[in-house]
């Protein structure tokens, strides 16, 4: 969003009336969007959204608003959080987004993790085994060339 500096962005949206007829009662309350996974990166330190992602970020302002053909407003964790300013007192005003939305929820695996981590271990100690023999080899290699000790 902008090339001069490496920091993240964070857009505010300012109300002024929160009681407005048209809209839902947004008082003492924030919402919070966190765009830090949408998108690609284009460099190192430069993201740019897709067309879909801001769509998707005004189509959750807008819900939260209460704009009559929005749909429904929910919390997805992860990605944006209704927050009453209660909350963000409490969290002395520090306004960054990913301290309010969270993480977002990982569907599970399937697998125990008593079972994951023997199986993980045994493929370490396995993988350790594999290298300690290259690095024989790779000894072995170099003490053949007139260059090794």
């Amino acid at each position: 969003m902008f090339y001069n500096t490496q920091i993240p962005v964070c857009r505010w949206f300012l109300a002024g009336d929160k009681r407005n007829h048209k809209f839902r009662d947004r008082c003492h309350e924030k919402p919070f969007v966190d765009t830090r996974k949408m998108g690609r990166m284009i460099d190192r330190v430069h993201r740019e959204l897709t067309d879909e992602g801001i769509a998707r970020i005004a189509q959750t302002y807008h819900a939260w608003r209460g704009d009559k053909d929005a749909g429904l407003y929910q919390d997805i964790p992860g990605f944006c959080k209704s927050v009453p300013t209660d909350e963000i007192v409490g969290h002395r005003y520090v306004l960054t987004a990913g301290r309010y939305v969270g993480a977002e929820d990982i569907e599970a695996e399937g697998e125990p993790f008593d079972e994951k981590m023997a199986r993980l271990t045994k493929k370490l100690e396995e993988q350790f085994a594999q290298s300690a023999t290259l690095e024989d080899r790779i000894q072995e290699n170099l003490r053949s060339l007139p260059y090794g000790n």
